[in-house]
């Protein structure tokens, strides 16, 4: 009796310790607008972000910023959303996972008026839907979390200042849309210095975005969802508890011959790899790819960049935040002899790679 409550006791503590993981989890990929894929000021860069109209991306400070708050609110990189009295910008991601009916949601993101407007919003909001925006037009209020500040408008006095609400699912949810929504954008706006002439532009400044399920009182617990990544006990990186800084680990990830999509045989060890970075979302790690050295040195060269790219993208769109950077290296740093098959199979590889933790 005394071993089953021992067992009981473990299974118990164990699956509390990932509860407790899962409630913290962002479900909006890259929410800081780390991760990226090149330096370019398009948003589109910073991956699975998508801009309605064009959305600038900003990876260091402006260096002619006169704001007291210079940069991003946390890291290196943010976006930034421009309004004018018939133009509007909007950002869009798929969540992670969808949400689930009757869930409860707090969303949070940061903004900072641009120095140079000369005019602020009175309202911004998020929209969170099954379909996404798909152009830019006025959704259904329903599902749109709006911040109102109709007297003095949005402000912050050029420093980051938090829009925050709670959202409860009807189930499905899965993505979100970030702007202003109201059908009037001109009325929706005040001029800062009634005495500047010129059109009134308000530009924002955006970070940190982040969605997350609320865990409800104890006595109104029914059913616990859990996220869609599913949680084990075993890790990637059990083999070695205490992983130190530059030490590289061989991920167990399957390609195509000569292609750099994932296979489904992938996702368990990316997963697992994911579960990891959940729990240490201070590390900066770096993902690196080879080849063999069979066929041209340029095209492994690509390929190798091509495969860490692909493993890069699946940690960040399955809720991932950690800063990551990625590499290819072809055939430059063989771990085996590449005149055997066995050899050139174990050359094949993607690395993970902590940085900095």
């Amino acid at each position: 009796m005394g071993k089953f409550w021992v067992l009981v006791f473990f299974i118990f503590s164990w699956a509390t310790f990932f509860a407790q993981t899962i409630i913290n989890k962002n479900l909006v990929p890259n929410g800081s607008f780390e991760n990226y894929r090149k330096k370019a000021n398009n948003l589109k860069n910073a991956i699975p972000w998508k801009p309605v109209s064009s959305v600038d991306y900003y990876q260091e400070p402006l260096k002619n910023d006169v704001g007291t708050c210079k940069g991003a609110y946390e890291g290196d990189c943010f976006a930034g959303l421009r309004y004018q009295k018939k133009y509007k910008e909007f950002i869009e991601v798929k969540l992670s996972e969808t949400l689930k009916r009757g869930n409860i949601y707090k969303f949070e993101c940061y903004l900072r008026l641009a120095f140079w407007s000369n005019a602020m919003l009175k309202s911004f909001g998020v929209y969170i839907s099954k379909g996404g925006m798909k152009a830019v037009n006025f959704p259904e209020m329903e599902c749109v979390l709006d911040t109102v500040n109709a007297k003095s408008g949005l402000n912050g006095q050029l420093c980051w200042f938090k829009v925050t609400g709670n959202y409860k699912a009807s189930g499905g949810e899965k993505y979100i849309t970030i702007g202003n929504f109201s059908p009037d954008l001109k009325a929706d706006m005040l001029k800062i210095n009634l005495k500047s002439p010129g059109f009134k532009e308000a530009y924002y400044f955006i970070d940190d975005v982040s969605l997350k399920w609320i865990k409800p009182k104890e006595d109104e617990v029914r059913t616990v969802y859990v996220d869609s990544v599913g949680y084990e006990k075993d890790s990637v990186l059990q083999v070695k508890n205490n992983v130190q800084t530059g030490e590289k680990i061989t991920l167990k990830v399957s390609f195509e011959q000569g292609k750099s999509y994932l296979l489904p045989e992938s996702f368990s060890e990316l997963n697992k790899l994911s579960q990891y970075l959940f729990r240490h979302q201070n590390f900066v790690i770096k993902i690196d790819g080879h080849s063999d050295n069979s066929g041209s040195k340029a095209k492994n060269q690509k390929l190798s960049e091509q495969r860490a790219r692909a493993v890069f993208e699946y940690l960040i769109t399955h809720g991932v935040q950690n800063k990551m950077y990625y590499q290819g290296y072809g055939s430059s740093l063989p771990v085996a002899d590449n005149n055997t098959d066995d050899g050139r199979a174990k050359n094949r590889r993607v690395e993970f790679e902590i940085v900095k933790q």
